[in-house]
């Protein structure tokens, strides 16, 4: 089984910010040749994986063999298989790092990017 067999990336097309990420990490996949989905949540069977909209629009999902994946660790994942993040992926697991990044990215980066495709949207 490769390492990137059953991973799919749950993220929101409508975000400029996000589309633009996703896109690259995409296109560094198709390169590598790694098999890896992209759903954009505006358009995904979100019961499948349990979660509403509101949830899937204010952190990233990954689903990994059946096994949700949300925030840090989401991306940790998606790192450690990409072609030149893997280093990323390994800095912020490091253990008197992982919980700074994990609290930057949920208490910082989320909720910005969480309001600012709700001022984009007008909600």
């Amino acid at each position: 089984m490769a390492d990137d067999a059953n991973i799919t990336v749950l993220y929101n097309g409508a975000c400029p910010i996000c589309a633009r990420e996703i896109a690259a990490y995409r296109r560094s996949a198709e390169a590598a040749g790694l098999d890896i989905g992209f759903e954009d949540l505006n358009t995904a069977d979100l019961a499948a994986w349990g979660i509403d909209r509101e949830a899937a629009r204010r952190r990233l999902h990954l689903r990994e063999g059946g096994r949700v994946r949300v925030g840090l660790d989401a991306f940790v994942v998606l790192w450690r298989r990409l072609p030149r993040l893997g280093w990323l992926a390994r800095l912020v697991s490091l253990p008197g790092l992982r919980p700074v990044a994990g609290g930057v990215y949920e208490w910082v980066l989320a909720p910005l990017l969480y309001r600012f495709d709700r001022l984009r949207r007008g909600d």
